[in-house]
């Protein structure tokens, strides 16, 4: 009678532990990840990353000629006008 019970303890034990461990799995497999957001440095070496910075948007116009500015590209002509392209591809000034 006490080995049945033994059995049944253990047995008892590693379904247990089998159960917490698929738990455990299925758990980090929902983990959430954050969405990608550019460092300031990478944005400010990147005319081509988007921002809302004004203050980086100016640095990158001064230095680059161009920069991305809350999803449009601006440009600084030889005059050093700002312009951006309209979707008909004329440039619109600033």
């Amino acid at each position: 009678m006490t080995n049945i019970l033994l059995i049944l303890f253990f047995l008892l034990l590693l379904l247990l532990f089998f159960y917490s461990r698929r738990n455990n799995k299925s758990a980090k497999k929902t983990t959430i990840s954050p969405t990608y957001v550019p460092f300031l440095k990478e944005q400010e070496f990147n005319p081509d990353i988007s921002t809302d910075n004004w203050d980086l948007h100016k640095l990158r116009l001064d230095k680059f000629k161009r920069s991305q500015y809350k999803g449009l590209t601006f440009f600084v002509s030889s005059e050093n006008r700002i312009y951006y392209l309209s979707e008909e591809g004329d440039k619109v000034y600033c």
